[in-house]
């Protein structure tokens, strides 16, 4: 009985996350409405970090310390928030939020792929290649570059590029930051306190004119900030560190589904046959590298196995 009540919790977390996740395009689709890129890029950063630390110091957790750990933090900052969020704000001003998502289920490739340049992913086997060589050439069939503008032009390669931020990302977190003793949710609002101080600067370049929102505009600011953005990034260090690499994987197949259920049902994007034709070959060429192996990492996701043991 016990079993089954775990397994039942376990997807139930599996899903709140995906759906927390998934609906990330929604709200960028819409905050960019009444919001330039780089305040959307910011004011997600600020207001994930604001609600991650209030949730630090209403828990008793202390932020990490010592220059060394800061560095690290920065640089993971960089690459799986500060840059993808830009990458993500800028993209979609051209993409529909439910091909963002798909476009977004890539991560796990680029993590092969880097997992095979550094020596994590070690002579990988026929199966993994060949699900690599699929889920690209669904990336193709998406993006259409045969077509005049295809899907996006710029906008989708900027989200392609986004993707394979995470992979750096979580390939350096997983090398230098996961499984340290630093709890879970210390290390989430660190780094979304840094991505925050990244992405400031970048307010200079059209995101100091003023900002006039509807109520919807702005709720879905809000909501991007402190859900999609905070709580969605905390709970994934959480989940894997309470579940284990596997379970959370299925995370990532879920995505695209939510993106573009919610793509067409509340902003009425039209997603075509090409389009999901694609996204279904981009699912099936992951599943194939994601079969398990001992070196394997989650999702492109570093937060490996050794990680069970941080402290949340």
């Amino acid at each position: 009985m016990n079993g089954v009540t775990d397994r039942s919790r376990t997807w139930a977390r599996i899903g709140v996350l995906a759906l927390l996740w998934g609906s990330t395009f929604l709200w960028i689709e819409v905050a960019l409405e009444a919001l330039a890129p780089v305040q959307v890029t910011f004011g997600r950063c600020l207001l994930g970090a604001v609600t991650l630390l209030a949730l630090c110091r209403i828990s008793g957790r202390r932020l990490p310390r010592g220059r060394a750990v800061w560095g690290r933090i920065v640089v993971a900052a960089f690459f799986c928030n500060a840059l993808p969020f830009a990458l993500f704000s800028f993209g979609q001003q051209s993409v529909d939020s439910g091909v963002a998502g798909v476009l977004n289920a890539t991560t796990p490739l680029w993590s092969l792929l880097l997992g095979v340049a550094t020596g994590t992913e070690r002579g990988p086997r026929p199966a993994r290649v060949a699900g690599l060589l699929l889920g690209f050439a669904g990336v193709v069939l998406v993006l259409a570059p045969w077509e005049a503008g295809g899907a996006g032009g710029w906008g989708a390669l900027a989200i392609v590029g986004a993707a394979a931020g995470y992979a750096v990302g979580f390939l350096f977190m997983g090398r230098h930051l996961v499984g340290r003793g630093v709890p879970t949710l210390a290390l989430s609002a660190a780094q979304l306190t840094a991505a925050t101080v990244l992405t400031a600067p970048t307010l200079a370049a059209g995101g100091l004119t003023p900002i006039e929102f509807t109520p919807g505009q702005l709720g879905a600011t809000v909501v991007l900030g402190v859900v999609a953005t905070g709580v969605t990034f905390h709970l994934t260090y959480r989940n894997i560190a309470a579940e284990g690499a596997t379970p959370t994987a299925t995370v990532g197949y879920l995505l695209p589904v939510v993106s573009v259920a919610l793509g067409a049902v509340v902003l009425h994007e039209d997603f075509g046959l090409r389009t999901a034709l694609g996204a279904a070959v981009v699912l099936a060429g992951v599943a194939l590298t994601r079969r398990p192996t001992p070196a394997a990492l989650p999702l492109g996701h570093p937060l490996s196995r050794r990680e069970r043991g941080v402290r949340r």
